[in-house]
């Protein structure tokens, strides 16, 4: 067996952080017949909690960090929680980029524990609100420059994400990737100033959808000859990435040692990775896929959740498996189309009206890129689910079956409408529904891109050689 390296999450300061986990799996991997010592592990501790550090930073210190091991085979395997499955992945990318400043030490296994891969809707909030939560650092600062790319719709998230949507497949080179993530939050955790900590879809800190690196890029641009009555059509184009294997650990929250998927060591968790480090090849990569894909499916069929309130009685949770889709809006130009409005439609009438009832559960614009804006869907609300019985007594309903309403398409009011560059309404096109680019527990990212509509206004050429006045040009016709 490689070297076995923890690399742990944002803001931490102790490396109590990981648990009982590195002994736990000591235990486990050496019943499994996988040999691992003490002298074979190693804990991470790096800084992510100043506000100077940002994460190419990190990524420059970990491969230094790397250099010191001594490495019987050149190779590791590693088992990361929360921001450090991005820092890992953003190590790997830099490494291929970059292979002459970069150690070729080779990652055989990456076993990421609610990694915030597409980041967190807590992220956000800032230094104040986060101070708050007790669970997550204490009297340090907060670290704003990984804050900034952990935030949900970060240009440098994306960039890794998308990266890894259109790239190879991992699995053709040997390195195998493994997401495992708790399936509700903590709930003695909740900070009642702070309902993200609460949220049903995540684990309190990581959605669900944003942890799993199974993700789709949408792009919705302009059909040729498209326009209808000053209405530009958007045609749908789609890639799915790499399959990856992802489960679901429930029961699991975040963090803490009672429910965190790391620091609690819970046996389910524990199984898991040990799951993961067995693989050896493509095919058990494949058998592992599928059996998380089982395992997941029963799960999501045993959604209620009935949380205790005391004396009252308790609160139902539902935890019908959610999306979410980033939507970036801009030109063929590139340029952001600032306060322009997307909205999302249902039925053959495309109206905003016919989307179902509880289907948008949050949305979020990027406080640094504002046409970016991610919104977290109730998948099964969208694509119509059947009636929810009570668990203590089947023949009472707790949500009665939702049809679907599909087609789903989108609409985009932009801003300006017009002038001698502007932009006109689009719709997608009636063939396209946009369920299909969505998928329970996944995200997509979704670029909305219009055409740019120039006037011939802007550039003119004249025999006119008197002087003569364009301080008020005449639009003239759109260019071709």
């Amino acid at each position: 067996m490689a070297t076995l390296v923890f690399v742990h999450g944002w803001s931490v300061t102790n490396t109590s952080t990981y648990g009982q986990l590195p002994s736990q799996l000591q235990r486990q991997a050496a019943a499994a017949g996988l040999s691992l010592t003490l002298a074979d592990i190693w804990l991470s501790e790096y800084v992510s909690f100043d506000d100077v550090v940002t994460m190419p930073d990190l990524v420059r210190a970990f491969d230094h960090a790397l250099r010191d091991l001594h490495l019987l085979d050149a190779g590791f395997a590693c088992i990361t929680h929360s921001t450090g499955g991005p820092v890992v992945r953003e190590w790997l990318r830099a490494r291929r980029d970059k292979p002459a400043t970069h150690s070729t030490i080779r990652l055989s296994h990456l076993v990421m524990l609610a990694p915030a891969n597409f980041g967190s809707a807590l992220a956000q909030l800032g230094k104040s609100v986060l101070g708050r939560l007790k669970s997550m650092f204490a009297g340090v600062d907060p670290g704003q420059r990984i804050l900034d790319w952990l935030e949900l719709g970060s240009a440098e998230s994306l960039s890794l994400n998308l990266d890894h949507i259109h790239g190879d497949d991992p699995v053709l080179c040997g390195q195998f990737q493994f997401v495992l993530t708790g399936d509700r939050p903590d709930r003695s955790l909740y900070d009642h100033l702070n309902s993200y900590t609460g949220e049903d879809g995540s684990d309190g800190v990581v959605r669900i959808a944003a942890a799993n690196l199974n993700a789709h890029h949408a792009v919705l641009s302009p059909q040729a000859s498209g326009a209808q009555a000053g209405v530009d059509t958007l045609t749908l184009n789609l890639t799915r990435s790499p399959r990856c294997a992802f489960k679901l650990i429930a029961g699991a929250a975040h963090s803490g040692d009672a429910c965190g998927i790391m620091a609690s060591a819970a046996p389910a968790t524990v199984q898991a990775i040990v799951r993961c480090l067995q693989v050896r090849s493509a095919d058990d990569y494949g058998a592992l896929c599928d059996a998380f894909d089982r395992e997941n499916a029963a799960r999501d069929a045993d959604k209620v959740e009935l949380e205790p309130a005391g004396l009252f009685s308790p609160r139902v949770h539902i935890h019908d498996p959610r999306s979410l889709l980033i939507v970036r809006l801009s030109d063929e130009a590139g340029e952001p189309l600032s306060g322009a409005g997307f909205l999302l439609t249902a039925g053959a009438q495309a109206s905003p009206d016919l989307l179902p009832d509880g289907f948008m559960l949050d949305r979020q614009a990027n406080s640094k890129n504002r046409s970016t804006i991610s919104l977290f869907l109730d998948y099964s609300l969208l694509a119509g689910d059947g009636r929810v019985a009570d668990p203590r007594n089947s023949r009472k309903t707790l949500r009665a079956a939702v049809d679907s309403h599909r087609p789903y398409g989108a609409s985009v009011q932009p801003a300006d409408l017009g002038g001698l560059v502007h932009h006109a309404l689009a719709n997608s096109a009636a063939g396209d529904d946009l369920l299909g680019v969505l998928a329970p527990h996944q995200t997509t990212v979704l670029d909305v891109v219009l055409p740019r509509k120039i006037h011939e206004g802007v550039f003119r050429l004249t025999r006119q050689l008197a002087p003569e006045d364009f301080s008020e040009p005449v639009p003239g016709d759109v260019i071709d």
